[in-house]
């Protein structure tokens, strides 16, 4: 069972996202609050596997709430705006995915369980626009910090596809795509796929 917090200043937002999650049979919402503040206090009591944290909030917004939990519950960032510009502070800071509040039912579910299996998820309609925002020339990473297959390995990854289609696509082993992964997070010092994805991203690799 997947244990959730949700923590967003409208109520409507909160019960209908509890709504939807509870209809899960793999999904408990064990808390929902207001404010940043009670997030930080309901995660350190429920312990829960994921939080959606909306980034706009009183007392902390969801980058400070971000930056406190990531280390011990996955983080969802959810907003109302297809582009906020503090979005990419939020998956530095360690979130596990980005939504829009209005990406419907089942991303909000398929996010949720992505998020908890060390996974990432970005609303589709958002990704581009939001790496590419970010992709700006003075910020291009540096290439040569990877191998040429880790770097087939990291664009298939911000293209979204997970470890077993990688796998199939690049003709390699499971374990040696998770091998591959594990060496990239430890060289581009990011936390998850997403943190990878947009390095992939500001290199230039998605295009290449």
């Amino acid at each position: 069972m997947i244990s959730v917090l949700i923590a967003d200043d409208q109520e409507m937002v909160r019960v209908g996202f509890r709504m939807i999650l509870e209809k899960q049979p793999d999904i408990t919402v064990v808390a929902d609050v207001a404010d940043g503040i009670s997030a930080v206090t309901a995660v350190r009591e429920h312990n829960p596997d994921v939080a959606l944290l909306d980034i706009r909030m009183p007392g902390l917004d969801g980058l400070e709430v971000t930056k406190k939990i990531s280390g011990s519950t996955k983080v969802v960032v959810v907003t109302t705006f297809d582009l906020d510009e503090y979005v990419h502070t939020a998956l530095e800071n360690g979130a596990s995915g980005f939504l829009t509040k209005d990406a419907g039912p089942a991303l909000l579910v398929e996010a949720v369980r992505a998020a908890a299996q060390g996974n990432a998820l970005i609303s589709p309609q958002v990704t581009v626009r939001m790496l590419e925002h970010f992709s700006r020339p003075a910020d291009k990473p540096d290439l040569s910090l990877l191998t040429a297959r880790e770097q087939d390995v990291v664009r298939e990854v911000a293209r979204g596809l997970s470890n077993q289609e990688i796998a199939s696509t690049l003709y390699l082993s499971l374990s040696t795509v998770k091998t591959h992964l594990a060496s990239v997070q430890t060289k581009l010092n990011v936390r998850n796929r997403v943190g990878i994805a947009s390095w992939a991203w500001r290199a230039g690799l998605v295009n290449s």
